[in-house]
């Protein structure tokens, strides 16, 4: 009778994968929770204006393009 293989990296227990701890949990007063809010709306209007500003570069090509366009 065949004797079935048996594969020894299946035999291996397996550790469980290594989960990355979190940060201790710190309680904020409603002061800091507002500030860091604040905070981060205004880093948001910040990427925003940058957006715009891309954007309004673009836009200004475009209509230099069209004025092209429309003279022919």
């Amino acid at each position: 009778m065949p004797v079935p293989k048996t594969d020894p990296k299946a035999a291996e227990p397996k550790a469980p994968p290594a989960k990355p701890e979190r940060k201790p949990w710190k309680k904020k007063s409603p002061v800091e929770v507002v500030l860091e809010q604040a905070d981060k709306l205004k880093a948001e209007i910040a990427e925003m204006e940058e957006e715009i500003k891309a954007k309004r570069k673009q836009l200004q090509k475009f209509e230099e393009a069209k004025k092209l366009f429309e003279g022919m």
